[in-house]
């Protein structure tokens, strides 16, 4: 397949079990998640991201407020306007009208080209649908020019009673596409119409801890489905409540959860004969946009962490302090793009409980143990050949199991999410 990073890893014979079990138990596994999209409900817009060490492929990260939809193949799109219909003929069949709300501030083109690829394919999809910020400093409608695309129009969001609407333009949802950081806004709180994720969902309350928790109970459910060891879908982690990485506070609880974690990856490492050196990832257990991340090979990392290291973890997004932290199993990413050897991760985008695509995160100046989240990257999409829930369909080759692989795990995440959903909503 044209612009398909290359797995180099020489002990990938476990990987090759894993992909082939998977591909040979195809028809269980799409009847288990069957069954769950019956008792669950979903987000409407999921990113999912994924290492592959050539022995564990793992989901690292899961985003309810994607940006990105501009790098998914246009041959999968046609797919994409059908799963938008498929959700809300099964959510909220009586739907006509929506309002998409998206991030404030952001001056970045490439995420407005995003916002003009969701927007189309809910149009598309048979919607009627406005943008509306929730951004107070926007009083009046703006457009924004998309070179070479088109153009969006962006509303300021009004509220009457327990409705919010544009002018006369009165939704029946509305559509987060705006990730809660900065909080959430008074606008939003106690509306009529419904909101997709619920607010509780947002980076204001939400914690990557809590999501992983459910990840972690649904991998031991697929992996009893399967007669298979979670450890090879699940990174393993823990969580370190408050800390202040400019105070030097909560230091001692990091380094005793750095230092288990590396012994526990060890000791599944020696279990399975695998020669790589642990490694954890410390990130912020709020927020998104690649911020707030550091990786640890060892706990003399953390108590010798320099100013500069300290400041860079001190905030996320939108400046806002950091103060617990995910430690999470550091997954390799033995994926290179052959010509210029940049690392890869497989990133996949689903509406509702279809994956409709995605793309590779790539970076050449990163090395296979670090985030590839940050400035100097760039994405080529993901070749899915057929329908992305089962690729292997009319294709038997290496490519095409990796493929489907990523597409059942994207879609454990997203049960984990469904969980979440349940929880919050109680």
């Amino acid at each position: 397949m044209q612009n398909r990073p290359v797995l180099i890893h020489s002990t990938n014979h476990l990987l090759s079990d894993l992909e082939l079990r998977l591909s040979d138990e195809s028809i269980k596994i799409e009847t288990w998640f069957r069954k769950q999209w019956h008792e669950y409900q979903v987000p409407f817009t999921t990113s999912v991201d994924i290492r592959n060490a050539g022995y564990k492929m793992a989901v690292i990260d899961t985003n309810l407020f994607p940006a990105g939809f501009n790098n998914i193949h246009p041959a999968q799109i046609p797919l994409a306007h059908l799963a938008v219909q498929h959700y809300w003929e099964q959510y909220m069949p009586q739907c006509e009208k929506i309002i998409l709300i998206p991030e404030s501030h952001s001056r970045n083109l490439h995420y407005f080209h995003s916002l003009w690829v969701l927007f189309s394919i809910l149009i598309k999809a048979g919607f009627e649908v406005r943008i509306a910020s929730i951004d107070p400093t926007v009083t009046e409608a703006k457009t924004i020019a998309i070179e070479n695309i088109g153009e969006l129009r962006i509303y300021p969001l009004e509220r009457t009673g327990k409705s919010v609407h544009i002018s006369d333009f009165k939704p029946c949802a509305i559509i987060l596409n705006n990730d809660l950081s900065e909080g959430i806004p008074e606008i939003l709180k106690d509306v009529s119409q419904a909101i997709y994720p619920p607010l509780a969902l947002g980076w204001a309350t939400r914690l990557k801890s809590e999501h992983f928790m459910h990840y972690q109970t649904v991998c031991h459910a697929f992996a009893n489905l399967l007669l298979m060891d979670p450890w090879f879908f699940n990174p393993l982690f823990r969580s370190c409540g408050e800390i202040n990485f400019m105070e030097r506070e909560g230091e001692d609880c990091l380094v005793q959860h750095v230092d288990f974690l590396l012994a526990a990856i060890q000791q599944k490492y020696d279990e399975y004969q695998i020669k790589d050196a642990p490694f954890v990832i410390v990130k912020a257990d709020a927020g998104t946009y690649g911020m707030g991340i550091m990786t640890v090979r060892n706990i003399d990392e953390v108590r010798t962490m320099n100013r500069k290291a300290r400041t860079r973890m001190a905030v996320g997004k939108g400046r806002k302090p950091i103060t617990s932290v995910l430690v999470q199993e550091g997954v390799y990413s033995h994926e290179i793009m052959a010509h210029n050897k940049a690392i890869a991760e497989p990133v996949v985008y689903m509406l509702g409980q279809c994956v409709v695509g995605g793309f590779y995160r790539l970076h050449a100046g990163r090395a296979n143990d670090e985030n590839l989240n940050s400035p100097g990257m760039y994405f080529e999409p993901i070749p899915f050949s057929g329908p992305c829930n089962n690729p292997i369909l009319n294709d038997t080759s290496s490519d095409s199991r990796r493929l489907y692989a990523y597409s059942v795990l994207a879609r454990v995440a997203l049960l984990a999410s469904a969980y979440e959903w349940k929880q919050a909503t109680r």
